[in-house]
C-alpha cells in the first residue's frame, strides 16, 4: 500500500479574509484531506468551516499537535498517512512550520521519505519585510523579545549591532497587548538612525504599515492598537 502525503496548510492572518487570501487551489486539494493536525482543534475546525467546503466537519479527524507535543507522540499521529491517507497541518496562524510547531511533523516526514507539499498562503513574517523597505537580501526572524525590560533592551542592543555588521533586517513578533511596551523598548534601545518598519492587522481592514528612523518615530510616538504585529529594524 503506498504513503500518503503531507500537506502544508496555510490559514488566514486576519478575520474574514478566506477568500482574499488563500488560493483556489488550495480550497480544491483540502476536500481530499480528512486527517489534520492543529494547534487548536476549535480553531482549525471554525477555520475549515468557513472555507464551506465540506458537507460536515464532524466527518474530519483532528489531532492537537503543540510546543508541547514529544517527538515520541509524532508517529502515531502519521498512522493515516502509512494507511494511504493524506495529512495536512494547520497553522493557528499563517504558515505552518514558520514561527509553528508543525516544524516536528515535517521533520519526521523527510525522516520517513514522506512527500511533503507546502501550500502558498499569507505570512505576517513575509508580508512585512516585503512592505518594510528593509534589506530583503539578509534578514533573520528572532519570534518574541524577552518580556522583562532590561533583558530586551539588551536583546535589542546585541541585535541592532549584528544588524550593522551584516546588513541584517531583524525581525519579531509580538502579541497584541504587548505592542506599546515593545514598541517603547525598541524607541528606548535603538539609535536615531536605526530604520524601524512597524507592521499591524496585515491583509486586515486596518492593516498599518509604516518605516522610518527611529528619531522620526520620536517625533510622534503613536499608540499602537491591540492588533498583531510584526516589528522589523535595520542598522
Amino acid at each position: 500500500m503506498s504513503v500518503g502525503d503531507l500537506y502544508l496548510i496555510p490559514t488566514i492572518i486576519s478575520e474574514g479574509t478566506e477568500r482574499a487570501v488563500i488560493p483556489l487551489f488550495v480550497f480544491e486539494k483540502l476536500k481530499s484531506i480528512r486527517y489534520f493536525l492543529a494547534e487548536d482543534v476549535r480553531t482549525a475546525r471554525r477555520y475549515l468551516s468557513s472555507l464551506k467546503i465540506y458537507e460536515s466537519i464532524e466527518s474530519l479527524n483532528f489531532t492537537v499537535l503543540n510546543k508541547d507535543t514529544k517527538e515520541t507522540e509524532i508517529e502515531k499521529m502519521f498512522a493515516p498517512v502509512f494507511a494511504g491517507e493524506h495529512l495536512g497541518i494547520l497553522s493557528e496562524s499563517g504558515c505552518p512550520g514558520v514561527a509553528d510547531p508543525g516544524s516536528l511533523a515535517v521533520n519526521f516526514a523527510h525522516r520517513k521519505n514522506i512527500r511533503v507539499i507546502p501550500f502558498v498562503g499569507p505570512s505576517s513574517i513575509l508580508l512585512a519585510l516585503m512592505a518594510s523597505g528593509l534589506n530583503g537580501q539578509q534578514f533573520a526572524f528572532h519570534g518574541y523579545l524577552p518580556i522583562d525590560s532590561k533583558e530586551c533592551s539588551q536583546k535589542i542592543k546585541t541585535l541592532e549591532k549584528e544588524s550593522s555588521t551584516k546588513g541584517q533586517t531583524q525581525i519579531f513578533i509580538e502579541t497584541p497587548f504587548r505592542n506599546n511596551q515593545v514598541l517603547k523598548n525598541l524607541l528606548q534601545s535603538l539609535n536615531g538612525s536605526t530604520q524601524l518598519s512597524i507592521a499591524l492587522d496585515l491583509t486586515g481592514k486596518n492593516e498599518f504599515i509604516k518605516t522610518q528612523s527611529v528619531s522620526e518615530w520620536k517625533k510622534n510616538i503613536p499608540q499602537l492598537p491591540k492588533e498583531p504585529a510584526v516589528l522589523l529594524f535595520l542598522s
